[in-house]
């Protein structure tokens, strides 16, 4: 047991509760965050595996309910959380494995869950400063692609990642699931083609664009001058003009071959590590 949960009263005894049923209204409400319109409606999401769990209580985040299988009682770091979940006044339940695979829709289940509150990060409160690097995207579709953005702007040390109009969300399973805990330590923004555009013009910000009539070679950049916001464009249809005009450079990434272009999750992770490349370091501690 933690001991920063000591002086909270009783923790795991007379705080959980256990369920086998699948009809248990409180089971009903969590598989009901695998829609979108559940989690906004509730704002909140599901994280599954116990170190997304732990990732996401050490960064602050507000955990609702704790869902564990039998097989997991007992065990120490989920005793820890299940104390922790209690002492912020959240729920812990122990639950069966059939249970527990019905909630992430899995055969094979992680033994812990977590309903953690939504948290976003409002536009206008994002004034980038030297040296940061946040990426914008443009009516991403693909949860895989956003959770993959999102795990690699975490390992590229960049600041945040800004959804362009109507996007995937990125708390849903599939997307929490793609950024490997990233989720937690990346913040988000969401806003409209036209609120980005305002906000970009007050920054203080060098909008990247990749686009297919942009005609600098990526690598040539100043990255250096001002922070930068790499923009990238919607897996299908790429930038539309009204962002790319936007943009204080267009680049391309060059290609050999015959893949006639990159995958978003891949380019994106191209563009972060070159805007970033002068900012990162083998060398002890970075």
């Amino acid at each position: 047991m933690s001991h920063e949960n000591r002086g909270h009263g009783p923790h795991k005894v007379g705080h959980v509760k256990e369920v086998t049923s699948l009809a248990n209204p409180i089971i009903k409400d969590i598989k009901a965050l695998t829609n979108k319109k559940s989690r906004e409606e509730s704002g909140t999401f599901m994280a599954e595996g116990l170190k997304l769990v732990i990732d996401a209580i050490e960064l602050g985040w507000t955990i609702r309910t704790l869902v564990y299988a039998k097989a997991a009682k007992g065990k120490p770091l989920v005793e820890q959380m299940a104390a922790k979940t209690v002492a912020s006044g959240g729920l812990v339940l122990e639950v069966s494995e059939k249970v527990i695979s019905s909630v992430t829709r899995r055969d094979n289940p992680q033994m812990v869950v977590g309903i953690f509150e939504s948290r976003w990060k409002p536009l206008k409160d994002i004034r980038p400063k030297d040296g940061e690097t946040w990426i914008a995207l443009d009516r991403v579709r693909d949860p895989g692609n956003l959770g993959t953005i999102i795990r690699t702007a975490d390992a590229a040390g960049a600041s945040g990642v800004i959804l362009v109009g109507e996007t995937t969300d990125p708390f849903s399973l599939e997307t929490v699931r793609a950024t490997m805990g990233s989720v937690f330590a990346v913040p988000v923004a969401k806003t409209t083609p036209e609120e980005f555009i305002s906000w970009k013009k007050s920054a203080g910000v060098s909008v990247v664009a990749t686009h297919l009539a942009g005609s600098v070679d990526y690598r040539t950049i100043d990255y250096k001058k001002k922070p930068v916001v790499l923009l990238m464009g919607n897996e299908q249809s790429g930038l539309p003009d009204q962002l790319a005009k936007e943009a204080d450079a267009l680049a391309r990434i060059p290609q050999q071959g015959r893949a006639d272009s990159l995958n978003l999750a891949v380019a994106s992770g191209v563009m972060l590590f070159e805007a970033r490349r002068h900012l990162l370091s083998l060398s002890e501690g970075k």
